[in-house]
């Protein structure tokens, strides 16, 4: 795979980007040249994800758009203090948008405490349930808290199956076994290609490929290549490339495989 984005892409990789934050501000100059560059770069699809309910407001409109763009609603932990009266309500009626595709971005962060640690545990069990009624999957966010978070997994697999993806990994070994074992997926980002990442390229290596997908989190977490500029779904096929090396693949089936998981777990259009 490529290692710069002027590199010329190989048209038979196609990818998923499941995690892209195209509401944000930093978009706002070159969306449409950011969504174009992507299918450039044979990204096929883009799941954009929602933080608060204006963001998953945002998220829908931006997936309205642009026909290769999907969306996904939600109010992530770190904003579940300021959610207002009547939020929720209205993340559960756009739940069923045409184009929205999963539930969150949700989860725990115990790193940057913004909210009551109790109430994001409702939120997280709300969106799963949610998830479990509407059969959407749900995106989880763990920062700072594996144990707490596969904890609450379990206590909503109780309650029925779960489908869902954990974003952005960057836990233990024994964490992903866990969530794989509940029936979850795992998604990486571009830490997996910073030096300092050597323990999560590991753990890479001991995953089923079929379970396994990619994101940029972009505007965030630009891959090794383009570190200190703004990150864009283009640059997804640097981390699968990292990724395709560290599974042993060939860039072209770990393209094919991982597409297939997205589509399949988002159920998402492959053509």
């Amino acid at each position: 795979m490529p290692d710069s984005p002027a590199t010329q892409p190989d048209p038979t990789l196609m990818l998923v980007d499941t995690h892209a934050h195209l509401d944000e501000e930093a978009f706002d100059a070159d969306r449409d040249e950011v969504v174009a560059r992507a299918q450039a770069a044979g990204v096929i699809r883009i799941l954009t994800i929602g933080t608060t309910l204006d963001s998953s407001r945002r998220a829908i409109a931006v997936a309205q758009k642009y026909p290769t763009v999907y969306a996904a609603v939600g109010i992530q932990p770190n904003y579940v203090s300021q959610a207002r009266a009547g939020d929720w309500e209205a993340i559960v009626a756009l739940a069923s948008s045409p184009k929205v595709v999963a539930l969150g971005e949700t989860g725990l962060d115990r790193y940057w405490n913004d909210a009551p640690f109790d109430q994001q545990i409702d939120y997280f069990q709300r969106h799963m349930a949610l998830s479990q009624q509407t059969g959407l999957p749900f995106i989880v966010h763990c920062r700072d808290a594996e144990a707490e978070t596969v904890e609450q997994l379990r206590i909503a697999r109780d309650r029925g199956p779960l489908t869902g993806l954990m974003h952005s990994f960057t836990g233990s070994l024994d964490t992903a076994r866990a969530c794989l074992d509940l029936g979850l997926y795992i998604s990486f980002a571009g830490m997996v290609t910073y030096k300092k990442s050597q323990a999560v390229r590991d753990i890479v290596k001991e995953l089923p490929r079929d379970r396994i997908v990619v994101e940029t989190d972009s505007p965030y977490l630009s891959p090794q290549p383009m570190r200190g500029k703004r990150n864009e779904p283009a640059f997804v096929r640097m981390t699968a490339g990292i990724l395709a090396d560290l599974q042993g693949t060939p860039p072209e089936e770990f393209a094919r495989q991982t597409t297939e998981n997205a589509c399949r777990l988002f159920r998402l259009p492959t053509t």
